[in-house]
């Protein structure tokens, strides 16, 4: 193996190759450790983005439009786990890349459009909270089952095809060495890339949370006030309150994505040179790990979430009619 020769011989990717990348130096300890941890991480990820799928998907009560987008983040962070981790990971330890041109395409080509897909997501789920909480009576007409469904699988076809022309587009780099998996960007790309991937979806993310929570919480006080009247408290205001709820926690997954994505994002634009330093790929696994920590954000936040895991894991879910129980009861959602 590469890794066990003499410490001072220069060790190359390809050794028959003159133009071979130097492949980096790690003990067999190094190795295995690595390779467990990342395995882990991989499988860990997958599992937890698998329960959201299948509680979604099974449970009838669970087929509402936001969900329908969480749904779609979760099959985004699924692929991440299946597809992104194990490959970066694989890049990661044996400092190569031994796949070839063509999958080094597809690859980059994949992680962009779960990219993408993640951020669109989000940005669908601002706008779906920000109708639902700042205008409760019209959020039936406007935001339906089916037009989510629509938006959805037309933010994935836009951000495959997106993602497709800007690698397509870019010369592999000419300089670089054999056995590496990078793209050098053309600055009109950059700049484009800059706007439709970073300024505008963050602005209006942002934007419209700011609205979400001043308009939640002065609802939340108007309901308090009342209370403590006494007065009656409408089957309305307490569904505003229960939205408003849903619109936090659904702001904490986003204030995590951003808080992961906006320092990678900077930091690219300004190391625009395959970006293989050290701070940018701890960056990048930050990103990566975000994946993972959504389901346990629905974990702790959503009690519909621990009961429908209750009957995944119990294998209660292949008993008949198990779709149309109303895991809703005993908590508020």
């Amino acid at each position: 193996m590469a890794y066990e020769t003499e410490d001072h011989e220069t060790q190359y990717c390809f050794p028959a190759i003159n133009s071979s990348c130097i492949k980096g130096k790690r003990s067999t300890h190094e190795y295995n450790i690595m390779y467990a941890f990342f395995s882990l991480l991989s499988a860990w990820t997958v599992f937890l983005n698998l329960l959201v799928i299948i509680s979604i998907s099974h449970f009838k009560k669970l087929h509402t439009p936001t969900n329908l987008i969480i749904l779609s983040l979760a099959v985004a962070d699924l692929l991440v786990g299946l597809i992104v981790m194990p490959v970066e990971a694989t890049r990661l330890i044996e400092t190569c890349w031994y796949f070839g041109d063509t999958l080094c395409r597809l690859f980059l080509i994949i992680m962009g459009l779960l990219f993408s897909a993640s951020l669109s997501n989000l940005v669908v789920i601002a706008v779906d909270r920000y109708v639902a909480v700042c205008h409760p009576l019209q959020y039936p007409q406007k935001i339906t089952t089916t037009k989510t469904l629509f938006i959805v699988c037309l933010f994935w076809v836009c951000s495959s095809a997106y993602n497709i022309a800007i690698v397509m587009s870019v010369s592999h780099k000419k300089y670089a060495c054999y056995g590496e998996c990078t793209i050098v960007i053309t600055f009109d790309w950059s700049v484009t890339d800059l706007f439709l991937s970073f300024l505008f979806p963050c602005t209006l993310i942002i934007t419209l949370y700011l609205r979400i929570f001043y308009v939640a919480h002065q609802q939340v006080k108007v309901i308090n006030s009342l209370m403590k009247g006494e007065k009656h408290v409408t089957e309305g205001s307490v569904r505003r309150k229960s939205e408003s709820k849903a619109a936090l926690t659904l702001g904490i997954i986003v204030t995590v994505y951003l808080f992961c994505w906006i320092p990678f994002f900077i930091l690219s634009l300004t190391e625009n040179t395959g970006m293989a330093s050290t701070t940018a790929y701890i960056l990048l696994w930050i990103l990566y790990i975000n994946s993972g920590l959504n389901p346990l954000i629905y974990a702790f936040f959503y009690p519909w979430f621990k009961m429908s895991v209750k009957h995944i894991i119990t294998l209660k879910i292949f008993q008949q009619a198990s779709s149309r129980l109303n895991i809703f009861t005993n908590h508020h959602s």
